[in-house]
């Protein structure tokens, strides 16, 4: 190839040079980083009361329920923010909780408070980039949930998906149990998910026989290859299939 005449070469670096200084000019500014929305001492106290409320509501089938001064703590913080995302959400969420106090909430409430809680539960808090869309989101169908009414009529189809799924997850636990060891692992994990199912379907009679296994499962968990031990699970388990065959007739 021949060589480039200097003369070509220097109207190509005068020709570039515009672009180079501008390309040079914007790249501090391309590495510095988003400065935060809130002060981090707000998005840290932020952080802590989602990962409080998660908890409360993992827990609010217990004798006490921490649920409400957890939504209430958070709602106090989206007052200081005063943001219209943060107060929509901390509202939505304290008049969703109200509807706790009804004898049989609705579906659509749980599941409505479940999505969010568990959304909320974002290591960057309130400065997600995605914050606000979420918060909006969320708040609405918390806001719409809390308006419905009770749910009427059960749906045979969603009786039916829930138990053909659910005699899979016996399947699971059944070989979970048949190991040797057994899988405590397996065992705790499906039938917590099994009792989030029915929770979510209001099939309260299956709800607690799954959280009883777990807590069983839990309570043994040392002790899972003992005879005795697997006898219980296995009665348990018996009792559980039979509740679950009763959901469709």
């Amino acid at each position: 190839m021949a060589d480039i005449p200097e003369d070509d070469l220097a109207e190509s670096r005068a020709a570039l040079a515009p672009l180079l200084e501008a390309t040079a000019a914007i790249l501090p500014w391309l590495a510095k980083p988003k400065p935060p929305r809130f002060a981090p001492r707000l998005n840290e106290r932020w952080i802590s009361a989602c990962q409080r409320l998660h908890q409360a509501w993992q827990e609010r089938h217990g004798h006490t329920s921490d649920v409400r001064p957890a939504v209430y703590n958070l709602y106090a913080i989206a007052l200081e923010t005063a943001d219209a995302d943060c107060l929509r959400l901390g509202e939505a969420l304290a008049s969703a909780t109200d509807r706790l106090d009804d004898e049989t909430p609705p579906v659509r409430l749980i599941a409505a408070l479940s999505a969010s809680i568990e959304t909320l539960r974002e290591p960057d808090g309130l400065e997600h980039e995605a914050f606000g869309e979420r918060a909006r989101h969320f708040a609405a169908r918390l806001e719409n949930a809390a308006a419905a009414g009770e749910i009427g009529e059960r749906s045979t189809v969603l009786d039916q998906l829930f138990v053909d799924e659910a005699r899979e997850q016996l399947e699971l636990l059944r070989d979970a149990l048949a190991a040797l060891p057994p899988d405590a692992y397996v065992l705790t994990t499906e039938a917590l998910k099994l009792a989030q199912q029915a929770e979510t379907l209001e099939i309260w009679g299956i709800m607690h026989l799954a959280r009883q296994l777990a807590d069983c499962i839990t309570r043994h968990g040392s002790e899972l290859d003992q005879p005795a031990v697997r006898a219980e699970l296995t009665d348990l388990l018996r009792g559980l299939e039979a509740g679950i065959n009763a959901v469709v007739i």
